[in-house]
């Protein structure tokens, strides 16, 4: 028999309930998982406190956390009646993207699941937040939970950038789709497949068609453009994609994408990430300038192998 798979939900450490936590337990529930829900607590007015001595603090800091796991055990009820397997934990740590590493690490887990916390542009050009350093570093899907209409999906789109020339990722769109198909089967989720391609962002001799101008012949661009969408295609037809599902855009990955998202209603968008230190031509190079832009929550995949330019 083999071991049920394990879903982390990485709590806010504020004790405000969140449309991650249905989500989470809609799809626990769905895939027969077992939910882990942790906080990582840090209160910096508590943990620099000076009115009181150390062990004054440290009694307010143990009161906090019974509260917050107290907390955490009365959301974690509900999904418990409808029978998912759920676990609690609240820890105190001032770098929680260290402590969620070493949770994966020690206790694996097939998803990681978090409310998108939004940012403005200013604050993250002047500090990088956990989501991002998430997206950047950690190595199983990770689910950023915002704009939920449905606790469990009913519409979903896998976006696939299927023509590339590394061959070090030659199969990561079909993981892309493995895991949008996985997602949709488990939801009875409709699921749609969606190639944004932009071809003034790349030049004709790049994928050799032996002309060193940055501008298209046209009978070049319609050479590039049929191997597109001979490359889209193909794709999508291995993964038992239907043609009424397939959609082939042309423009900006992040405004196709984004404009999709929100004309069709979709619940979740299934994407690739690599190449996030200047590989910007490759799979999923869009997805941080799309998080927090989306009007839908992101599902986002990383390679099995590991960059060796990171």
């Amino acid at each position: 028999m083999s071991e049920q798979a394990r879903f982390m939900l990485v709590a806010s450490p504020l004790m405000k309930n969140s449309p991650a936590f249905d989500r989470a337990g809609a799809l626990a529930k769905a895939s027969g998982a077992a939910l882990h829900i942790v906080a990582f607590d840090y209160l910096e007015g508590l943990a620099t406190a000076g009115l009181v001595n150390e062990q004054a603090l440290e009694q307010m800091r143990l009161g906090y956390v019974e509260r917050h796991r107290q907390w955490l055990e009365d959301q974690a009820r509900p999904m418990r009646h409808l029978g998912v397997t759920v676990t609690t934990e609240v820890v105190w740590v001032d770098n929680p993207l260290r402590e969620i590493q070493i949770h994966l690490k020690e206790q694996p887990m097939a998803l990681l699941i978090k409310d998108l916390q939004h940012a403005s542009f200013m604050s993250r050009l002047m500090f990088t937040p956990l989501d991002i350093h998430l997206l950047r570093e950690c190595r199983v899907p990770l689910h950023f939970v915002s704009h939920v209409q449905h606790a469990r999906p009913r519409r979903i789109v896998a976006a696939v950038d299927p023509f590339h020339r590394d061959d070090q990722y030659a199969d990561f769109n079909d993981r892309i789709l493995r895991e949008a198909v996985k997602l949709a089967s488990l939801c009875d989720a409709e699921l749609d497949v969606v190639y944004a391609y932009d071809l003034s962002s790349i030049s004709a001799d790049e994928f050799g068609f032996g002309n060193p101008s940055p501008f298209f012949k046209v009978g070049d661009a319609k050479a590039l453009f049929d191997a597109q969408g001979d490359a889209f295609r193909e794709l999508a037809e291995r993964n038992g994609i239907p043609p009424e599902r397939q959609h082939m855009v042309m423009g900006n990955p992040a405004k196709v994408l984004c404009s999709y998202a929100d004309a069709y209603d979709i619940d979740v968008i299934v994407m690739g990430r690599i190449g996030h230190r200047g590989l910007g031509r490759l799979i999923g190079s869009t997805v941080e300038q799309l998080l927090y832009k989306m009007p839908c929550s992101v599902w986002v995949v990383s390679p099995q192998l590991i960059e060796q330019t990171s």
